[in-house]
């Protein structure tokens, strides 16, 4: 295995995704601790829970495994995103994909893929992002035993039963990514890189694999990034989060992608207009404190990236989450740029004059991947936004004719009490969620649930197709009304059907009884008695006779919509009336 020596400018961002309780943070914080025991003091930087780990640093970890792979390390380091779950994900955007250069897929190796997982993947493969899969709790393995901090040495050194149980999960782990399309090996088994997804399998306890883990993630990088990787001379980055903190006012949280940002810069950043305004302070935390603890930054001058940072400007308080930011020197080019972020956040959010669901998002990033599900499934959008519900979305909601669309599908953010109360004062249902995948499928399920309420209130109000022989002496009283025993050959008989001999109309079935008590209807193959009003046996009818509905316009029309509810001999009784 080799990787060819390349000239690298920034170094990679890397976010961590995947199901909650399968390990990220435990992980994380294992190589924060590992990075911080193996480096000098002052070279770590952490910020939006994201750590920079120095090319030195990855070397030093990496150790005798460099040679063994035959990797020469030229980048400046790794960028490790620590955010909670999938939804950073797609916060970290911009134009045409994510912020992030790689993904690792953290997968429990003992539970494998769950909800969140198959949601983390499937955004990976939206924004096309390159990743490599850790496997982690193998030290939940009975039996495993760690010697070392390299899953490699460590492998060779575990009693045999211990290893056929770790290759009947890791095996099943393969098998999970294979049904979803992606073929994958155990990194050490791998001939072509671009072919097969590299699985480290690794613990965030014992700290198993990470060697392992920051090789696959450094090598790969420098190996197959390299046009990612070049700094421009404009200032690049994307919103994480907006809020306030005490003795600052509003800030934002940026993850920088590109290029270097300076005190007193101009920012142009995206809002529900672009924000223009000016750095006052770039804010680091201080080592080993994460930007998201309120405490103890470090002001600095300038940012290259990749980098997170904290930033404190006038005027963020109309900033949306995963927009995008800006910083130019001069203010000849902000016009320029303020269109280039104007069309960014308007080509997310939108209203549109038709019938269609509302949808609100906590950034425009998660907006982005509800639009594109909802149009794969064929769901219209009126009216899609970033922030909260407003009584604005709730009447537009409301606005719509087709009672499945008065609807507002919300991601991850939180309805007003007084806003719930106003949409189911108006008839509109609000679905929340903070799973993308199963807000739409909640709704979905709503839809489904709903139209079979409609089609099997329709199928109680039609007469429906049938057909019926008049049983031989079965009849129980002549006429006023006329009550005889029949027997269901096709179809179903309600109540309320009018009736045909030969081709003529002879009248209502007024009751249907069996056993003695009063029923509503009667399937194939039943034998019951039924009640007639203007109908004398022997004048109209004669024992013997085969009687069939005769089926209104209406009723045609109806039975057409509920086809697929009808019963077999129903669809064929209906064919030939």
């Amino acid at each position: 295995m080799l990787w060819q020596v390349v000239e690298m400018i920034r170094s990679p961002i890397i976010l961590t995704v995947g199901h909650v309780d399968h390990g990220k943070t435990t992980l994380l914080d294992k190589i924060r601790g590992t990075v911080v025991a193996n480096q000098e003091p002052g070279a770590i930087t952490q910020s939006i829970g994201a750590t920079n780990i120095p090319i030195q640093t990855i070397k030093k970890i990496c150790g005798t495994l460099l040679e063994k792979f035959k990797i020469e390390l030229v980048i400046p380091g790794l960028l490790i995103i620590d955010t909670p779950g999938h939804a950073a994900f797609v916060t970290l955007r911009k134009r045409g994909g994510s912020v992030a250069d790689l993904a690792i897929l953290v997968v429990d190796i003992i539970q494998g893929f769950q909800e969140q997982t198959d949601e983390a993947l499937a955004i990976l493969k939206e924004y096309k992002t390159p990743f490599v899969v850790a496997a982690t709790k193998i030290d939940k393995i009975p039996g495993w035993f760690s010697y070392s901090s390299s899953f490699s040495e460590n492998l060779e050194k575990q009693q045999n039963y211990v290893l056929e149980e770790f290759d009947r999960k890791f095996y099943s782990l393969v098998a999970q990514l294979a049904e979803r399309g992606f073929d994958s090996e155990r990194f050490d088994k791998i001939t072509n890189f671009t072919k097969q997804v590299a699985i480290v399998p690794c613990s965030g306890i014992t700290g198993d694999g990470i060697p392992e883990l920051l090789l696959m993630l450094a090598g790969l990088a420098q190996q197959f990034l390299k046009d990612r990787l070049s700094l421009s001379d404009v200032a690049r980055g994307s919103v994480l989060e907006v809020k306030k903190v005490r003795g600052l006012g509003t800030t934002i949280d940026v993850i920088l992608y590109d290029g270097v940002i300076r005190k007193g810069d101009i920012l142009i950043v995206g809002g529900k207009e672009p924000v223009i305004t000016k750095v006052k302070a770039l804010l680091r935390p201080r080592e080993l404190q994460e930007l998201r603890v309120e405490r103890q930054f470090e002001s600095v001058d300038q940012v290259e990236a990749a980098a997170g940072i904290k930033i404190s400007a006038p005027n963020l308080e109309n900033v949306i989450s995963g927009s995008p930011i800006i910083a130019v020197k001069s203010e000849d080019e902000i016009q320029k740029y303020v269109e280039v972020v104007q069309k960014e956040v308007e080509g997310v959010e939108f209203t549109k004059d038709i019938d269609g669901v509302v949808i609100e998002a906590d950034s425009l990033g998660s907006l982005e991947a509800m639009i594109k599900l909802l149009t794969e499934e064929g769901i219209p959008i009126k009216k899609a936004n970033v922030g909260q519900v407003t009584r604005e979305d709730i009447v537009n909601a409301q606005s719509n004719k087709d009672e499945l669309k008065k609807v507002i599908l919300v991601f991850n953010v939180r309805v007003s009490d007084e806003m719930k109360y106003i949409a189911k004062d108006l008839g509109v249902t609000i679905f929340e969620n903070n799973v993308i995948y199963r807000l739409i499928e909640d709704y979905k399920k709503w839809c489904d649930e709903r139209k079979e309420k409609e089609l099997q209130k329709k199928l109680e109000t039609v007469s429906r197709p049938v057909e019926l022989l008049f049983l031989k002496d079965a009849v129980f009283r002549m006429s006023h009304p006329a009550i005889f025993g029949v027997e269901v050959i096709r179809g179903v008989l309600k109540a309320g059907v009018l009736l045909k001999r030969n081709g003529k109309i002879i009248g209502r079935v007024k009751e249907i009884q069996s056993e003695g008590k009063t029923i509503s209807e009667a399937k194939k193959g039943d034998k019951v008695a039924i009640s007639m009003e203007d109908v004398t046996i022997g004048r109209h009818i004669f024992e013997g006779d085969k009687l069939v509905s005769a089926l209104s316009e209406n009723d045609l029309k109806i039975l057409k919509e509920v086809y697929d509810k009808l019963t077999d001999s129903e669809k064929e009784l209906l064919t030939e009336l």
